[in-house]
């Protein structure tokens, strides 16, 4: 048997730090990663053969748990007509149908292979839109690796240190405007000073990149309210929320409507897929209709699109979300009781199947306060965790997924070690 050290020995020889994401290298927690041969349900089986009970769900698309079995036999039926074709296909529809039903803001849709290339697009398609250049986005909001958004980023971005990346050209930097999430004056004092050149404001209704943080009452309506105002495009990135805390993301959960909105990870059923939609009147900016270039290969390829379906069907009748936010629920108040009789300072932000632990007394509402947070206690509480068999995301800027094949003993299990590592500290 290769155990999970040599795998990443002969790794680092051949890629850049040993992984294909940083924050799968563990540089934040320390240690070495251990690499996974299988997953099935709530369960990862490493090259080591421990079975560990996965909270990161591939970070964010397995809210079905992994191989799952409806996802699997789509995805083969797919597969029995090809793997790609480059030209248009019947499953392409059939998504865009389901994320339109499911979305109310999105009027048309165009379909990506990434959360990245959804963010970059939309980006490009609200400045072509308005003919502006300038866009506002908040620090420790993630929206991918794209050169104008890595700019105090949240996720891999933060937990290496490292919110501004080598490489983003200084005229890039000029046209984003970054502010602190939560202060709506700020963003008021940046329209009162240059409102006829704001393109848009891209951001995580709830960002998830840097733990999870929920917006103040009112911020999101001021958002809406001061794009609608200045002829802005209000952009939600909903990679990581989309289809995960409610079948309409943030957006219909918060009664908010923006004009565009990003989407990835669980529409692609754990294969490649990204997409972004809204007004059709911005949409049709978008080639061919418009002057808006975006092109993409593999975009709609018919596997990926077949998973995503079977996931979203999955998720239309509502009882998944009933059961989902069951067991968010339960993982919290675990949590939280250990957190009482330890006397540990911590707090568990949740909302469904997303949740995390900051280990602080202050309430979180922005980068700077998840910046403050105990990175030594938390590291420590993850190697616990991970010493008994529930894998948490290796970083304390990232946020914890629950999926439906959690229920009964997984989820059991997994309160007890939560609960063990903080008694353990």
């Amino acid at each position: 048997m290769t155990t999970s050290s040599e795998l990443f020995e002969r790794a680092k020889e051949l890629i850049p730090g040993g992984v294909n994401s940083p924050v799968r290298a563990f540089r934040s927690v320390g240690g070495t990663p251990f690499f996974t041969k299988r997953a099935n349900g709530a369960t990862l089986t490493t090259a080591d053969d421990r079975e560990l009970i996965d909270f990161v769900c591939t970070w964010g698309p397995a809210i079905h748990g992994h191989n799952n079995e409806i996802i699997r036999e789509a995805v083969a039926k797919a597969l029995d007509s090809g793997t790609s074709f480059g030209t248009p296909n019947p499953y392409e529809i059939t998504m865009a149908e389901l994320i339109i039903e499911m979305v109310p803001s999105i009027e048309k849709v165009r379909m990506v292979n990434s959360g990245t290339e959804a963010t970059m697009t939309a980006i490009r398609l609200a400045r072509g839109y308005t003919q502006r250049n300038k866009i506002i986005k908040f620090e420790g909001c993630y929206h991918g690796h794209a050169d104008s958004l890595l700019i105090k980023a949240g996720s891999g971005a933060l937990t290496f240190g490292n919110p501004d990346s080598a490489g983003v050209p200084e005229g890039f930097a000029r046209e984003t405007i970054v502010l602190p999430f939560n202060d709506l004056g700020a963003v008021q004092d940046v329209f009162d000073t240059c409102g006829d050149d704001i393109a848009g404001i891209i951001l995580e209704p709830y960002p998830a990149n840097v733990g999870l943080i929920f917006p103040k009452d009112g911020y999101l309506q001021g958002l809406r309210d001061l794009c609608s105002k200045n002829g802005s495009v209000l952009i939600f990135d909903e990679v990581m929320t989309g289809f995960r805390v409610s079948a309409g993301g943030v957006q219909t959960k918060e009664g908010i409507t923006p004009d565009l909105t990003t989407l990835g990870k669980i529409i692609g059923g754990g294969l490649p897929v990204g997409a972004l939609g809204g007004k059709a009147e911005i949409m049709d900016h978008l080639a061919p209709e418009g002057p808006v270039y975006q092109a993409g290969t593999l975009s709609g390829n018919p596997l990926a699109m077949a998973a995503g379906i079977a996931a979203l069907e999955l998720l239309k009748d509502g009882t998944a979300y009933d059961r989902l936010d069951h067991l968010g629920v339960q993982v919290r108040e675990a949590i939280q009781s250990a957190v009482n009789e330890t006397g540990i300072p911590a707090q568990i932000p949740q909302v469904g199947s997303m949740f995390c632990l900051y280990f602080t007394d202050t309430p979180v509402k922005d980068l700077e306060d998840a910046s403050n947070t105990d990175t030594e206690r938390f590291n420590s509480y993850f190697h616990k965790c991970l010493d008994l068999g529930v894998y948490i995301p290796p970083s304390k800027y990232e946020g914890n997924f629950i999926s439906t094949a959690h229920e009964n003993a997984s989820i059991a299990r997994a309160c007890e070690v939560f609960a063990e590592a903080l008694r353990s500290m």
